[in-house]
């Protein structure tokens, strides 16, 4: 059975708790952007006073090759705050969570038909999605807990740590564009789509290693000079050659950042 989409407009919701302090925060959080792409808005919520106006400048920015960047808003107030002066339900927020019970399925926003729908306890679709942190440590501290204890419910994309732009971009794919996360890991488990749900899979890279090719290099702590650097998160695949969808220019910026790490190392 194919997919039955009923509609688009769908809400974005990011909390983080601190201004976007490197570079590489701020190119992923105006990735998200393109990733959710026309028709939805962002709300990056919990922000200081002191980054809304560097942030509302750097967001109007283009980042080429990339078009139709969704809408964006910028909160110093709670995402509980907003919420309830929005006029959101609580439980049809979703918090991307990896210790939720379920994974994220295509039913989840009410815009497809899934099997897995019979273990959500007839719970309504969901109209916002909620992410917490960035891109986070290895291994990875639980970012999550503080929006955890808040209440909302929860679904989780499989057991591997994934950068937020790349959370937000196969959450966007799975409950917009019908596609299932399609994680070996989740076959056989309660509330899991399978192969007959949804419109095909994503495909994702675990762990890829960035080659900075001849004439570049890092110097990792002792000395040793580094050509490659394995990124240990998981990324959805470009193309067929599971080159990782990153934003454009991140490569340059991890780069830049690896330097700076083992310099002060």
């Amino acid at each position: 059975m194919g997919p039955a989409r009923v509609r688009r407009a769908r809400r974005a919701v990011l909390t983080q708790g601190a201004c976007a302090r490197t570079t590489s925060t701020l190119t992923q959080y105006r990735h998200m952007l393109f990733h959710v792409g026309e028709g939805s808005t962002v709300h990056f919520t919990s922000l200081s006073q002191a980054s809304l106006g560097a942030l509302q400048e750097a967001f109007a920015q283009p980042l080429p090759p990339l078009t139709n960047p969704a809408k964006f808003e910028l909160h110093a107030k709670s995402v509980t705050t907003l919420a309830q002066e929005r006029g959101w339900a609580r439980e049809r927020i979703c918090l991307l969570d990896p210790k939720a019970p379920l994974a994220l399925s295509v039913c989840d926003a009410g815009l497809h038909a899934s099997s897995a729908r019979a273990a959500q306890d007839n719970a309504q679709p969901f109209t916002h999605f909620l992410f917490g942190g960035i891109l986070g440590d290895d291994p990875p501290r639980d970012r999550t807990a503080s929006l955890r204890q808040l209440g909302f419910p929860g679904r989780h994309l499989g057991s591997v740590q994934m950068s937020t732009d790349t959370a937000l971009g196969a959450t966007k794919r799975v409950v917009e564009d019908g596609r299932r996360l399609g994680l070996a890991e989740l076959e056989g488990q309660r509330g899991a789509d399978t192969p007959a749900d949804g419109s095909g899979a994503l495909a994702f890279v675990d762990s890829p290693t960035i080659d900075f090719g001849r004439g570049e290099s890092v110097r990792a702590s002792g000395g040793t000079l580094l050509t490659q650097v394995e990124l240990p998160y998981r990324y959805l695949a470009a193309d067929e050659r599971s080159t990782p969808l990153m934003a454009p220019g991140m490569r340059d910026i991890i780069y830049s950042d690896f330097n700076r790490t083992f310099e002060f190392t």
